[in-house]
């Protein structure tokens, strides 16, 4: 049974604020997500729903079946990051976990999805009450999407062939927005991912004697500003693409030249083709200045992940959007292209069906007067603590209850 607070028929929005709460102060990485798999699969039993946990390692599906009519799959994703919260907030977590590496790691839910989470139940709760839809209600509570590997897992275990297929894909993301907004982009919506992990060899010795060692610190250092180069010089204006080195490890002491560095690598774009040219040019980079260094072997490189972009589908779009507008009026917005990446739209592709995903404003709303377009909006969010942020906090309200409205109608647009 789930040692948090549940979501049950009569769960009112206050009941909803302390399951967020709780959720908050609870993060679990990705696939560890034990305790917050048992608070959502009871809190779906207790809403009549059949539930299946266990779904691609702590996933769960939750199923509401009505007679004949289409079946809606509604996601959340359920995992949270390697990050110390620095809130302030009451509710604040303090939760460890142990990262992939086997390090001991403060964790946070610096994404908000503890918030996807509470709009699902609280979406789940107001669909079971609601007799005036027919089809079959799919919700998927997804791990790991911050290791892009849980979509693929869920699908991996049988998703389809065990529960069905669905006619659409629909879920939202929370995001520094307003509160009260919400952000609809048809076409291509987050951009493609690649995570190459990097291992450079050097030749060690004493840093007194770099002239008899091959440093791959400053090879390191190199490819590094170098990289940096790819999307100013080799991406048309016109296109986008983004090239990050998220990490680099090297090193045990001041005085001495180690053989090794590690680098982690991190590519976004919206275009295969410009994919592929920015992976082909991060490749080509890192091995020309390892050999320009002298190193005695070529670098390792590993992807870790790769993702595709997700694709909004323009036709279920404006349906949907039209549901969305019924939420919230003219504060639907189209916020373009989303620089980020997510795998929800890989159950789509795999059911080859319609994906609508949109953002979700949580940001407080006080804090955007005087913001008169979409434009000003993106900017004052460049200020503001965003997604992964140890200082992330999305607004309690209005962000669940319009987060919940929005599901609803969206999931009841498509259902019968």
């Amino acid at each position: 049974m789930a040692s948090g607070p549940t979501v049950s028929p009569t769960t009112d929005a206050t009941g909803l604020a302390e399951v967020y709460r709780w959720l908050h102060a609870h993060p679990e990485l990705s696939d560890q997500e034990v305790q917050t798999a048992d608070l959502i699969a009871t809190s779906l039993a207790s809403l009549g729903y059949a539930v299946h946990p266990g779904v691609g390692g702590t996933g769960v599906v939750g199923l509401l079946r009505r007679g004949e009519g289409p079946t809606v799959l509604v996601r959340a994703d359920i995992d949270a990051l390697p990050v110390a919260e620095d809130t302030g907030l009451p509710y604040a977590s303090t939760a460890r976990g142990i990262d992939p590496d086997g390090r001991d790691v403060p964790v946070m839910h610096a994404c908000g999805h503890d918030m996807h989470i509470t709009c699902l139940l609280g979406a789940a709760a107001q669909l079971a009450a609601d007799p005036s839809w027919t089809g079959t209600l799919m919700l998927v509570a997804q791990p790991a999407e911050e290791l892009g590997t849980g979509a693929r897992a869920m699908i991996a275990d049988g998703l389809y062939e065990r529960f069905g297929r669905p006619d659409v894909v629909l879920g939202q993301h929370v995001a520094p927005l307003p509160a009260g907004f919400i952000g609809l982009h048809p076409g291509p919506a987050y951009a493609s991912t690649d995570w190459l992990k990097v291992t450079l060899f050097g030749k060690g010795g004493h840093g007194s004697r770099p002239e008899a060692c091959v440093d791959p610190i400053v090879m390191a250092a190199a490819i590094v500003l170098r990289l940096q180069t790819i999307v100013s010089r080799e991406v048309a204006g016109g296109d986008s693409a983004v090239v990050t080195v998220g990490t680099l490890h090297a090193g045990t002491k001041m005085n001495i030249i180690p053989d090794t560095a590690e680098l982690e690598v991190n590519v976004r774009s919206y275009d295969p083709h410009v994919r592929d040219r920015v992976v082909a040019a991060v490749e080509r980079i890192i091995k020309a200045e390892a050999a320009a260094s002298g190193a005695p072997r070529e670098p390792q490189i590993v992807y870790a992940a790769s993702l595709p972009y997700l694709y909004n589908d323009p036709a279920g779009s404006a349906r949907t959007g039209d549901a969305l507008r019924a939420v919230v009026g003219e504060r639907l917005i189209d916020p373009g292209a989303v620089t980020g990446s997510e795998d929800v739209g890989l159950f789509a592709t795999e059911a080859g069906v319609p994906c609508v995903y949109w953002l979700l404003g949580g940001a407080e709303p006080s804090v955007f007067a005087g913001a008169a377009t979409p434009a000003d909006m993106i900017r004052i969010m460049a200020g503001i603590p965003s997604n992964h942020s140890s200082g992330y906090a999305p607004a309690i309200e209005p962000t669940i209850g319009i987060g919940v409205s929005a599901l609803v109608a969206a999931a009841k647009e498509w259902l019968g």
